[in-house]
């Protein structure tokens, strides 16, 4: 494998809640690299359109609006992972409102918008030194990434966790209604006509269900070292 400047691009694929964000930034974390999770790229705009007003099912002006926003990605006051900020306004609390979550799917579905966002990861990845996830980045935005692991675990276990997480917030939490939103969110995701989420050929599979977090993390660590020790 060719070694980039600042080190290598880890691309971590998988649907809905099964755990990216927390592997990721440990997996980040210890190889003193930046994490990003790039959902938080579509739901930024989300909340932005929402909040000028923007038909969220006009692709054309949703698209627009992308493209007119100062985007920033600054490290969190760890370093590690890398918070999306919109036209100066960091909006890391702002973009897990409920009105958010309903209506990102439709933004996420936005061909130009796909485009436009890819453009942005990869600006942010080609460096190297980045471990990036989302449900595109082993299959469309770094499809020559040095590790591209897809990681997976079943939708009871993965509903248990999401449920297990909003009560430790304390937040009522439904877990049958839990349950749903992940499996439409999965249809979604596995449906969308541009860069649906998918398994690449060559990625690692890892299923998370028996595991916990660091232990997946630890997987990735090893693998990683092997691969290029």
């Amino acid at each position: 494998m060719k070694k980039r400047r600042k080190g290598w691009i880890i691309a971590m694929d998988g649907p809905a809640g099964v755990g990216k964000s927390t592997v990721g930034n440990l997996v980040a974390k210890r190889l003193g690299y930046h994490f990003i999770n790039t959902g938080e790229m579509y739901r930024a705009l989300t909340w932005k359109g929402l909040e000028v007003g923007v038909d969220l099912n006009d692709q054309g002006k949703v698209l627009s609006l992308a493209q007119k926003i100062k985007w920033q990605f600054k490290p969190n006051e760890e370093g590690t992972t890398l918070k999306t900020w919109v036209d100066g306004e960091p909006v890391t609390t702002q973009i897990r409102d409920e009105r958010v979550s309903r209506n990102s799917s439709v933004v996420a579905a936005n061909p130009g918008v796909r485009k436009f966002m890819c453009r942005l990861q990869r600006r942010l990845g080609n460096g190297g030194g980045i471990v990036m996830e989302g449900r595109d980045i082993t299959t469309h935005v770094f499809p020559d990434a040095d590790f591209k692991i897809y990681l997976d675990a079943s939708i009871d276990e993965r509903a248990d966790r999401r449920y297990r997480q909003l009560k430790a917030q304390g937040h009522d939490a439904d877990r049958a209604k839990i349950k749903e939103a992940i499996l439409t969110r999965d249809l979604n995701d596995l449906k969308r006509k541009i860069n649906p989420l998918s398994q690449a050929v060559d990625a690692i599979v890892i299923d998370s269900t028996h595991l916990s977090m660091k232990q997946v993390a630890q997987k990735i660590l090893r693998l990683i070292k092997r691969g290029h020790g």
